[in-house]
């Protein structure tokens, strides 16, 4: 097996676990301590969530919901490691956009 394969098995073994353990609590705080409802709203002229309930919202899937998720902690400098990244994204999904997990029971 190549470096390159192998390196990627290593991330997909680290992240799996934080997948099947995402906590709806966890990332609810995060949100809240991160202020991201905060920022949005001031998008939206304070009308909280209402970014995520648009009708013509980007985040289409349980995947597009993880890639905005880690877009908004990369180009913020929100400074999430990647569990926490997944909190949110189940905390999200389960608040507004009702996509469902990738298979990954939410505590």
């Amino acid at each position: 097996m190549g470096l390159m394969a192998a390196s990627y098995l290593f991330l997909a073994a680290l992240v799996a676990p934080a997948v099947a353990y995402a906590d709806l609590e966890t990332g609810r705080k995060l949100v809240e301590e991160k202020h991201c409802e905060a920022c949005h709203d001031n998008k939206t002229m304070g009308v909280t969530g209402a970014i995520y309930r648009r009708r013509d919202h980007h985040v289409t899937s349980f995947a597009k919901l993880r890639s905005q998720v880690a877009a908004c902690n990369s180009e913020l400098g929100l400074g999430l490691f990647p569990d926490e990244e997944e909190h949110v994204v189940e905390y999200l999904d389960a608040t507004y956009y009702h996509l469902g997990s990738a298979g990954a029971p939410a505590k």
